[in-house]
């Protein structure tokens, strides 16, 4: 028996060697192959060096063409030239820049694509674009200090018969289960969706820096997505009326009863607040003037009634905003319930003669709105100071 025992383990043995020796030399082409494949030169972009230069650099080394576009890099225009180095990397340095986010992307032969290099992205209405966080700002950068949530939210919309997607932020301490907060319901512009006040707008940031600052009162803010359908001004119909206005609809219908039901939240108007940026602006006017008080505080950043001085959206045929709403303007317990009224815009952006109209209309029927021109253009390096501008004024008075 142990003879045989002897031969079974050596017999056992030697077939598994075999069998490695096999394997190894079969898996070993394959290995080198691997080995030996051309794995091309270590990218790093973006690259912001403490100046705050920053450069963006991809790999393509069939591309005969590339350029850097980003929107609100300051001149930038309609893109930089990259220069291509002897790996094929091509290459871009810009600056230095304002401390910030930039959204950006790469033209290579005129396909437009995003940073392979760098994961971090902000969604607009049509389109994906990297981020790159430049540091430096009080306000805005992120900081050793008690931070908020933010939250992807699926509802129902019933008015409009679809899913639709929102973002939430909670403040520090929400999730601890305790006591109501004011609610903030913060809309984008015509080119973003959703997503774009808390990627590129860094509204998150924003608000956890004012909290933790004791500048703002901790509230939870409520960033629906403005877009029903593709973006356009609307026209008027037969009757030289506007046609229905659907995100309005989904507002009062779904958007306020699924944030102040599945949310801690005061639902008075005393704990409400409304603003919103360009396209988000006008639709706040609809929301807050046109309707029932709802809201105490009110902001308009880069925005107006559109189409009050025959810009964009054109001359209004029919009825004017004023006269569609002439009864509501002039209701003296709208002027009661609206505690700040506030309007931002840029001196060198296209909807400053917007903005001034829309002032001076709400001043003829009695409103006090508060207005300021800053610097700058209709770019987010103007709408996130008007948000760290306005959050502390909420729910004081």
């Amino acid at each position: 028996m142990n003879t045989r025992r002897a031969i079974i383990a050596v017999t056992t043995a030697a077939i598994s060697a075999a069998f490695i020796l096999v394997s190894t030399a079969s898996a070993q082409p394959a290995e080198r192959g691997r080995m030996a494949r051309p794995q091309g030169p270590r990218v790093t972009s973006p690259e912001v060096a403490a100046d705050r230069h920053v450069t963006f650099r991809i790999l393509a080394p069939k591309a005969e063409a590339v350029r850097f576009s980003g929107g609100d890099v300051p001149g930038v225009g309609q893109g930089a030239e990259m220069k291509k180095d002897p790996n094929s990397v091509w290459e871009a340095t810009l600056g230095p820049l304002d401390p910030g986010a930039y959204r950006y992307n790469f033209n290579v032969d005129g396909v437009s694509v995003i940073d392979p290099r760098n994961p971090a992205t902000s969604e607009s209405n049509t389109n994906t674009w990297s981020l790159v966080v430049v540091p430096g700002s009080e306000f805005m950068d992120t900081k050793d200090v008690p931070h908020g949530a933010v939250a992807e939210v699926t509802y129902f919309s019933k008015s409009l018969k679809r899913f639709r997607r929102m973002h939430v932020y909670t403040p520090p301490g929400y999730e601890l289960g305790q006591g109501k907060f004011p609610i903030f319901y913060l809309l984008h512009g015509a080119g973003d969706c959703d997503d774009a006040w808390t990627s590129v707008g860094r509204a998150g940031f924003i608000l956890d820096n004012l909290i933790a600052a004791g500048k703002a009162k901790p509230m939870v803010v409520v960033m629906p997505a403005g877009h029903t359908g593709p973006f356009m001004f609307r026209p008027r119909g037969e009757s030289g009326q506007p046609p229905v206005d659907e995100f309005a609809q989904d507002f009062q219908t779904d958007i306020m009863p699924y944030a102040e039901s599945h949310y801690r939240v005061y639902t008075d108007p005393e704990n409400r607040a409304i603003a919103g940026l360009s396209m988000g602006g006008g639709q706040t006017l609809n929301i807050a003037i046109a309707t029932p008080a709802k809201f105490a505080y009110v902001g308009v950043y880069s925005s107006g009634i559109f189409g009050i001085t025959g810009g964009p959206g054109g001359a209004p045929a029919g009825p004017s905003w004023e006269e569609q709403h002439k009864e509501v303007l002039d209701n003296a317990d709208l002027k009661k319930t609206i505690k700040l009224l506030w309007f931002a815009t840029g001196k060198d952006d296209f909807l400053v003669g917007t903005s001034r109209a829309t002032v001076e209309m709400l001043k003829k029927h009695e409103f006090e709105p508060v207005y300021k021109e800053s610097d700058g253009a209709h770019t987010w390096l103007n709408w996130r100071n008007y948000l760290n501008e306005f959050a502390p004024q909420l729910f004081n008075k």
